[in-house]
């Protein structure tokens, strides 16, 4: 019989063993069981050690029975058999079990073996209690281990780490499989073979064995998602678009006369980029990150006035209302009459600008659909209502989407597929997203960073506030009378809503937390800061009396979140206490201050995020993040973010302290994940990702269906799920 990685792997190994790793591991086929790889290798020359693992650990170490005693139980009929062990330290251990049928003959002094069992300490000594143990001196575990390295698994009940290596070694003399890696790149970057790499892993003879055969998986994984990504850019270079070009003396060459500021040279050079992508008969697909207030806003209405003047239209899709209402403010406040197109006061080159969100009333809804079903609407910002079956477009030439990582791919693709042709597509974050990150999600995308900040922009200021020290609470708000009295505003965020429902998190936010109960009194367990009671609060603090304090979050009606922010954007309230519903976009160069609570809370490049949101006119800017945390790794996470104000540098940072986990999603975490071994923070999986990139993007060129390389296709079938794919695809 043909052994393949999809043959059951009960035809293949014991069919009581095959069970209990289905069971146990999920384990089915032949291809599971090469990827169950061991989770450490034990050398029995230099043993584990007892030291290594801490009471409640389950210990994997080498000793040697010292001591063994069989004796009758006291309360019950039965022998039971205990045994002392001794590590290459000296270190000792006690082992119990209650049952000594078939132990009492083979743990005897002088054996040598490798346990595995929870470590657990009983009467002032190390104990395992029924632990499983596999000689290591005797002919059959010899031959397996002849070069000392033990491997060790993930536990299957029942199941010794011997049964499964000898196993291993029935299924890769039987099983030889079709390499999924063109042998031309094998040998270009010098990797083993694939059934090499398995044998390497699970038989090694070295510690350099081990490594050669996580190089070749970690390859694989990287070629698998650049594949992926490879093809998806051939199917967008395969589509027809239609070029969308400024006209001279348009609306573009009018909004850029009356500009107030300079651009960036920054903002120029991804301005030209976007105008050379439009300008092709293909589909742009760009990717814009940008540091926090460095005028994404600017570049990308820059595009949509050029698909304006090309005769078509442009959307913007943002993530909440708040966003998708200060984008339109913002937006008519630099257009200014080139916003009123045909109407009164116009003028004559200008365009309309629309709004569209949910909450708008049916009539306003209405009048927004007709202006831009009839091409009368140049420019359309909305949220998901975008997206609705009846919204139709005249000729939808340019979508902009705004902190991309909100929405879902389905989302994104209904809208562009109200467009008569293919769109251009330019997607834009605040979070600044690391190199190897973006190769390796965002790889079907070009890249446009924008890092410098405008001229005369002071940078901000921040300083981790100790809750719990006695007066410092009280000086913050201090800080922001101090604030208020010189013409300025501030900000306050916490973490939740607050009100009768004490889980309320903001649900589009991330926001997680560890207490279920919002009790004070309950087990003295500490409780987040809330909009309400921190509303309360304020409004009720001595330093902050005269000031008009005022809430926004995300359960406000429409028209109530509306008319706090025009207040706040015209200087009408003094301090806004809110969620984190203001962290992007919202823009009031009058606000220099900010204070975030139980600022542990959040993420770095949250953090960041939040903050950009002072600092934005020239009164500089104040970011305080309190916290009453005592863990140290975590105040060191806020004196990183209070230290730098580099966002890309953040984003790195966040990374290597998150890790990888979730950078396929959520499916990451199960069985078929697309990264198990490669990790995108580490420099030598960087070097490989980018191997992989410059390999994919040759075999698609020149092999779009990977025709002539089945395997590989299988292998992406295998590794990517439909919803890793979409994951990939929410550019």
């Amino acid at each position: 019989m043909s052994i393949t990685r999809s043959t059951p792997l009960e035809k293949v190994i014991q069919k009581q063993l095959a069970g209990r790793l289905a069971e146990a591991r999920d384990v089915h086929t032949v291809g599971d069981f090469l990827d169950f790889l061991p989770r450490r290798y034990i050398d029995a020359n230099t043993a584990g050690r007892l030291a290594e693992f801490e009471v409640g650990e389950t210990a994997v170490l080498v000793a040697t029975v010292v001591q063994a005693n069989g004796r009758a139980m006291r309360n019950r009929k039965g022998r039971m058999l205990e045994a002392v062990i001794e590590d290459a330290d000296g270190a000792q251990a006690r082992l119990v079990f209650f049952r000594a049928w078939g132990h009492e003959q083979k743990l005897i002094p002088g054996a040598t073996a490798l346990f595995r069992g929870k470590l657990e300490a009983y009467r002032g000594s190390f104990q395992l209690a029924h632990p499983e143990y596999t000689f290591v001196a005797d002919d059959e575990s010899a031959s397996v281990y002849a070069s000392g390295l033990i491997p060790t698994y993930l536990a299957v009940p029942k199941t010794t780490d011997l049964s499964i290596t000898i196993a291993m070694q029935q299924v890769l003399g039987s099983w030889e499989g079709d390499d999924p890696v063109p042998a031309e790149l094998v040998d270009r970057h010098g990797l083993p073979s694939l059934h090499e790499a398995y044998r390497l892993l699970h038989l090694p003879t070295s510690r350099a064995d081990i490594g050669r055969g996580k190089r070749r998986l970690r390859y694989d994984e990287a070629l698998v998602v650049q594949t992926a990504l490879a093809a998806r850019r051939a199917e967008q270079d395969a589509q027809h678009g239609t070029p969308r070009v400024a006209r001279e003396g348009g609306l573009l060459s009018r909004f850029d006369e009356r500009l107030p500021f300079q651009l960036t040279a920054g903002q120029v050079e991804v301005s030209e980029q976007i105008a050379a992508d439009m300008a092709r008969e293909r589909p742009m697909h760009r990717l814009l990150q940008g540091e926090v207030g460095s005028g994404k806003t600017v570049v990308a209405l820059r595009a949509m006035l050029a698909t304006v003047d090309a005769g078509a239209q442009a959307a913007l899709l943002a993530p909440t209302e708040v966003l998708a209402q200060q984008h339109e403010r913002s937006i008519r406040r630099m257009l200014g009459d080139l916003a009123e197109g045909g109407m009164l006061g116009g003028d004559e080159h200008g365009t309309r600008v629309a709004l569209l969100t949910g909450s708008m009333s049916k009539s306003a809804r209405q009048a927004a659909m007709l202006g831009i079903v009839s091409g009368e609407v140049g420019i359309v910002i909305g949220t998901h209502a975008l997206i609705q079956g009846m919204v139709d477009f005249y000729d939808l030439g340019l979508v902009v989407v705004d902190e991309q990582h909100r929405f879902g791919v389905e989302q994104r693709d209904a809208l562009r597929s109200k467009a008569i042709h293919p769109p251009h597509v330019l997607v834009m974050t605040a979070t600044p997203i690391p190199r190897t990150v973006a190769m390796t999600v965002f790889g079907d995308m070009d890249t446009s960073e924008l890092r410098q900040l405008p001229s005369g922009r002071a940078p901000i200021v921040s300083h981790v506030v100790p809750a719990a020290k006695p007066g410092w609470l009280e000086r913050t708000w201090s800080r922001i009378a101090e604030e208020v009295a010189r013409g300025h505003q501030a900000y306050v965020v916490c973490p939740r809503i607050g009100g009768e429902d004490p889980d309320a998190f903001l649900d589009e936010y991330g926001i997680e937390n560890p207490w279920a109960d919002d009790d004070p009194e309950d087990d003295g367990k500490p409780v987040m800061a809330s909009v309400l009671s921190t509303l309360d609060k304020l409004r009720a603090e001595p330093a902050l009396a005269g000031l008009r304090v005022e809430m926004l979050h995300g359960r406000m009606s429409a028209d109530n979140k509306d008319r706090v922010m025009g207040e706040f954007a015209a200087g009408e309230v003094h301090v806004l206490v809110s969620t984190t519903v203001i962290e992007v976009g919202v823009d009031v160069p009058n606000a220099t201050m900010m204070v975030i609570m139980d600022a542990d809370r959040f993420g770095i490049s949250q953090l960041h995020q939040l903050r950009g949101r002072v600092g934005r006119g020239a009164g500089g800017g104040l970011c305080l993040l309190v916290t009453d945390t005592e863990k140290p790794e975590t105040l060191q996470r806020l004196e990183a973010v209070a230290a730098s104000n580099n966002g890309f540098e953040l984003a790195d940072l966040d990374l290597n302290l998150r890790k990888e986990g979730d950078v396929l999603g959520a499916s990451q975490s199960g069985g078929r994940s697309g990264l198990r071994l490669l990790r995108i923070t580490h420099p030598k999986d960087a070097e490989l990702i980018q191997l992989a990139r410059v390999d994919a993007t040759e075999l698609v060129g020149t092999d779009p269906t990977l025709r002539a390389h089945p395997a590989l296709a299988d292998l992406l079938a295998e590794r990517l799920d439909d919803d890793q794919v979409a994951f990939l695809e929410r550019g």
